[in-house]
């Protein structure tokens, strides 16, 4: 048993370490004086407090938005300069008078908000000298605070997009615009709701740190222990088992924290060791890891909270998106799930022995009152008529109480307290990105930059939807890149949507296609940072196992087209039939693209069969009829010489 423990905290030491490696967000202070730590430890259980009294819809509590907007900004603000060095080589025991400085400008901004609110409403949002060079300067501590958490990409992109709004006249083609001064950029950006406080910290002050809050109760009291003690009991003892848990566990997981490299950390440091001793490679193992992880942000319920920002930036009811998102998920992971059984049958990989796997039953009896919360949520918001806010308070509630009903999850006031704390610093790294992306969505508002760029992308595309699709795909890759799923999401939907739109793909759909492609940004290199996160735990190449991981995500590569040419796919205006069709024919799709990336069904597959398996499995996006035949058809084909050839391979020979 001692070796045990030691084993398990050795792997959570080094998937600290791993984490601190490929997510910058996780590289903080370790401060050497106690006052400092108390400081910030009541500060990020302060921030967190007032969320949720502002969730809960106290009285007191209720202000205009751009006020509260104001106060977890600044909130954030003070709290991205406290935990964070300003470069590698700083200090990471004790914060710099530079930082004080910028700690005593950031608690400022709330404050000049409520003292001015009044003087803005009165004179129509117009700004004095005092409102530019207060504006200025929270542009400026929102660029540095984006770059220490979250490194130079984004606070450069906005920065472009800054000079771009200034100097728009001196820009070729289509791109010109007739250029705004410094005073009007700064007014449209920190000044009323289009900017910094605009709708993309709306969302991170509303939805994402009261799901980041949840995930990390939910977290405290043992959830990920349940997911992955339920995938082993389902899928451990199968053949190549330790994979298929992974990508279970890592897919309900995923689904709540909304962080792929978290995710990949969390689960990955006990899965990974598992896939090496079955036999896996380590490429395939992180691999696994990394494709299952970053799937959970595509899987309801939660959709690491994307499901709620979606639904705002859409303007239609959560459900609406559950339905939406639900089919094309499963698609993807069932795509994994049937190459990672391919390769086991291919390499004869065994699963777990039973005797060494925690029992379903007695594992749902122990952990399974876990479940509620998740149960509670979905009443919550499908049913109760409550708005996504006061849901997620009154989950989060649920949960603390539910937690105390086994002494498995049982929580002590110490323990929620630190919840409540790690809720407050996983947030910092994705609101401090939401304000950065709010430079970007402000200039595009004032620019028509967006318009212009779906004009781009459309006349590249020949007003072809394959093409520009092609290109919103490419977009899409390129702004996610390094980025959290949340405000990679905002960037695409900004920029890269339009051009769908324009060309009569309905809103959930490009929404949806524009999401996918930005969490894939996590796989692909040569950014794939849950990629080589995974590699770091797994000891395998980066590089390879970032080409193993798009390999085995294919299939979610080719989903987001088939739901754009079938919206049937997303229960959109679907009858029972039709929709039966529709999900087999894409499980059809799914199974064949698995057999051309692997090479294997029964037996070895030969180049021109795997070529046919993926030729058909591109029939199966259109859902036309003679498409589905014809692909059904190639499906038949393949599985019937396959599986004859299967067999006079296993006759012995005669004598």
């Amino acid at each position: 048993m001692a070796n045990i423990k030691k084993g398990s905290e050795e792997a959570v030491a080094s998937g600290a370490e791993v984490l601190e490696k490929f997510e910058k967000e996780s590289r903080t202070r370790n401060f050497d004086a106690k006052s400092l730590v108390k400081i910030v430890y009541v500060l990020c259980f302060l921030f967190t407090v007032y969320h949720l009294a502002y969730a809960s819809g106290v009285r007191f509590m209720q202000m205009v938005n751009i006020k509260h907007h104001a106060i977890h900004v600044g909130l954030v603000l003070v709290l991205g300069f406290a935990m964070y060095p300003a470069f590698k080589k700083s200090s990471r025991t004790r914060i710099a008078w530079y930082d004080w400085a910028c700690i005593a400008l950031s608690a400022c901004m709330p404050v000049y908000v409520f003292a001015r609110y009044n003087v803005f409403i009165s004179t129509g949002f117009q700004p004095s000298v005092l409102d530019i060079v207060v504006g200025s300067i929270l542009i400026l501590l929102v660029l540095e605070c984006s770059r220490r958490i979250s490194g130079p990409a984004l606070s450069i992109l906005s920065l472009i997009f800054i000079i771009y709004g200034i100097f728009g006249r001196y820009f070729p083609g289509v791109f010109m615009h007739r250029g705004y001064t410094w005073e009007r950029v700064v007014q449209c950006l920190t000044i009323g709701t289009e900017g910094i406080y605009g709708s993309t910290v709306k969302v991170s002050a509303t939805y994402i740190v009261l799901f980041i809050i949840f995930g990390e109760v939910m977290n405290k009291c043992g959830m990920g222990k349940f997911f992955n003690d339920i995938a082993n009991s389902l899928a451990g003892s199968t053949k190549g088992g330790p994979a298929k848990v992974a990508v279970l566990a890592s897919g309900f997981l995923g689904s709540i924290n909304g962080s792929a490299v978290a995710n990949v950390v969390t689960t990955g440091t006990f899965t990974i060791p598992l896939m090496k001793k079955t036999g896996y490679s380590k490429e395939f193992a992180g691999a696994v890891e990394a494709t299952a992880s970053v799937g959970g942000q595509l899987l309801p319920p939660i959709m690491g909270a994307a499901a709620f920002v979606m639904a705002e930036t859409l303007g239609v009811q959560y459900p609406v998106i559950i339905k939406a998102a639900v089919i094309p998920a499963l698609i993807y992971y069932l795509g994994i799930i049937i190459q990672v059984q391919l390769r086991a049958s291919r390499d004869n990989l065994v699963g777990i022995p039973k005797d060494q796997l925690p029992k379903a039953g007695q594992v749902m009896r122990e952990q399974g009152h876990l479940l509620i919360p998740i149960v509670f949520l979905l009443y919550m918001l499908i049913f109760s008529g409550k708005t996504v806010i006061v849901s997620a308070f009154w989950t989060i509630a649920v949960t603390i109480v539910v937690a105390q009903l086994r002494p498995i999850s049982r929580m002590s006031l110490k323990d929620i307290c630190d919840a409540f704390v790690a809720g407050a610093k996983s947030t910092i790294s994705v609101a401090i990105a939401c304000a950065c992306v709010g430079i970007i969505v402000g200039v595009c508002g004032l620019t028509g930059f967006a318009l212009n760029v779906a004009s781009t992308i459309i006349s590249i595309g020949q007003s072809s939807i394959f093409l520009t699709l092609i290109f919103t795909m490419i977009t899409c890759m390129i702004l996610g890149m390094g980025l959290p799923s949340i405000p990679a999401y905002l960037i695409t939907a900004t920029i890269a949507a339009p051009a769908l739109i324009q060309l009569g793909v309905p809103d959930i759909a490009a929404h949806m296609f524009c999401f996918y492609f930005a969490m894939f940004a996590n796989l692909t290199p040569p950014v794939a940072l849950a990629s080589f996160a995974a590699a770091g735990l797994s000891g395998g190449s980066p590089m390879k196992t970032g080409v193993v991981s798009v390999k085995l995500a294919l299939a979610g590569f080719i989903v987001p087209y088939m739901f754009v040419y079938n919206q049937q796919l997303m229960l959109d205006n679907v009858t029972l039939f039709t929709g039966i069709q529709v999900v087999i024919t894409a499980c059809v799709g799914v199974f064949l693209i698995a057999v051309a990336a692997e090479g294997f069904l029964f037996t070895k597959v030969n180049w021109i069969f795997r070529v046919a398996a993926f030729v058909a499995a591109l029939l199966m996006i259109d859902s036309g009829i003679v498409t589905d035949a014809v692909g059904l058809a190639l499906f038949a084909a393949v599985l019937a010489y396959q599986y004859l050839k299967s067999k006079r391979h296993s006759t012995p020979a005669a004598v």
